[in-house]
């Protein structure tokens, strides 16, 4: 006979994680079934790591700007000690059993192996079945993509959980993809010695991003010495000790690959056919309080409102709310924010211009310098970037806005309340910004638009 439970989530990230975290905690009887690491991508793989990365390349970047503000410095990268931190701060030798007893000290029950909905209402994992007799939470987040390119799959490539794990930066690497994941690896490695190559197939890097923003941080990593390949389709790559890379008709060679080209879901693999659900969609479809299906609710990566862990933990916030009944807030996408831990940064919140446009709005955009800023001045080298606002002209309140700057990530939070509580761009205007601030630079830009 089936195991029967209240709830059973599959996919115990940080939105698995806290979803199942909180029923337990409400007095419901919830299993979280986890195929790999309990926390997911984030804590092992991507936001920490990564960031502990970035932090230290930060620090040899900011080191080798000493020259030009304060004399003389001599710097000589060393993996070690970054290696070091994230085995130990960050991951704990890619051991989940913090996170595991933490969840289970809930009350939560967790199982380990790969869930998959076996009929309505029913979950199999490892031969047994459970019932849920009021939820089942989908969270199975997301695998690297890796494109059908010729000789890519017979060769020994990286994705973003083996470049976390390495014990010495690559004499030289290629990225495939010019989105936030491959430019955070790229710099990081390039400051730490490694000669690296990007390729991007689209026009620009950072696609989602303004072009205004691309083009600063395109100027920055070619400024570093690195090579950007823009709107360059690769053909084929092979490895004989080395790898090589055809694209856009330059032949190029390196010790490693990373790919980076993004994420995805095996949908038919989680079974969602069985609840007449699209197996072969990317993404699954769900409501404002993250419903998807009769009993089912799907928080995270698949619901493809953004690959971030706090919207994977705020969806978690308003599905156990629904499941418990109990009264809440629906979710609202308007204000999503994302960073790209570059250096400079590349923040964003809401509607790029293009986006807006597409979304039917009459728009008024502007930008402004951050290096024309008092604070720019001060700042001097790396003070390189823009603040762009996008003002909805019918309603004169903001819908989007981009930092492009040294701490844009934290910049970005007085415009996200902004564009969440739609403040009007007069009364924004009216203010009083710090002096002598970067975020100061928002009322330059409030007052050109």
């Amino acid at each position: 006979m089936p195991d029967e439970v209240d709830v059973v989530v599959i996919g115990m990230g940080p939105g698995g994680e806290d979803v199942a975290s909180r029923l337990a905690t409400a007095g419901l009887s919830v299993v979280g079934i986890e195929s790999r690491l309990v926390g997911g991508e984030c804590p092992y793989f991507a936001c920490i790591p990564t960031k502990m990365m970035v932090r230290a390349a930060d620090a040899l970047g900011e080191a080798r700007r000493v020259s030009e503000l304060a004399g003389s410095a001599e710097v000589a990268p060393d993996w070690g000690p970054v290696a070091t931190r994230i085995r130990d701060e960050a991951t704990t030798g890619w051991d989940d059993t913090i996170a595991a007893e933490r969840f289970e000290s809930t009350g939560g029950r967790l199982v380990r192996g790969t869930g998959r909905i076996s009929a309505p209402g029913e979950v199999s994992v490892n031969g047994r079945t459970l019932r849920a007799r009021r939820a089942i939470v989908l969270n199975p987040g997301t695998e690297p993509a890796v494109p059908p390119i010729e000789g890519l799959a017979q060769t020994p490539y990286w994705t973003n959980r083996d470049a976390v794990s390495v014990q010495k930066a690559p004499g030289s690497l290629i990225v495939l993809g010019g989105g936030p994941v491959g430019l955070e690896f790229a710099q990081v490695f390039a400051r730490f010695g490694s000669r690296v190559t990007v390729v991007e197939a689209q026009p620009h890097l950072l696609p989602a991003a303004e072009p205004e923003a691309a083009e600063v941080i395109t100027e920055r990593l070619q400024a570093e010495r690195l090579t950007v390949l823009a709107g360059a389709n690769v053909e084929r790559v092979s490895h004989d000790g080395t790898f090589r890379v055809s694209a856009g008709g330059t032949e190029l060679a390196a010790d490693q690959l990373l790919v980076a080209t993004g994420r995805r879901t095996d949908l038919a693999t989680l079974g969602v056919g069985e609840i007449g659900l699209d197996e072969q969609a990317r993404t699954i479809e769900v409501d404002d309080r993250m419903r998807a299906a009769r009993g089912v609710w799907a928080i995270g990566d698949v619901t493809g409102k953004g690959a971030f862990t706090h919207n994977s933990v705020y969806q978690a916030r308003i599905a156990a709310a629904d499941i418990l009944g109990e009264p809440g807030p629906v979710a609202d996408y308007r204000a999503m924010p994302s960073v790209t831990f570059t250096d400079p940064e590349v923040a964003a919140v809401g509607y790029t211009a293009a986006q807006a446009a597409e979304a039917g709005l009459r728009t008024r955009t502007a930008t402004t310098r951050l290096q024309d800023s008092a604070r720019g001045f001060i700042h001097k080298t790396g003070n390189e970037g823009l603040i762009k606002l996008v003002a909805d002209a019918d309603h004169d309140v903001l819908v989007g806005a981009t930092v492009v700057g040294p701490g844009a990530g934290e910049i970005l939070g007085a415009l996200a309340v902004a564009v969440h509580a739609e403040v009007p761009v007069d009364l924004l205007g009216q203010m009083i910004f710090a002096y002598p601030t970067f975020h100061r630079a928002i009322e330059s830009a409030l007052a050109e638009l």
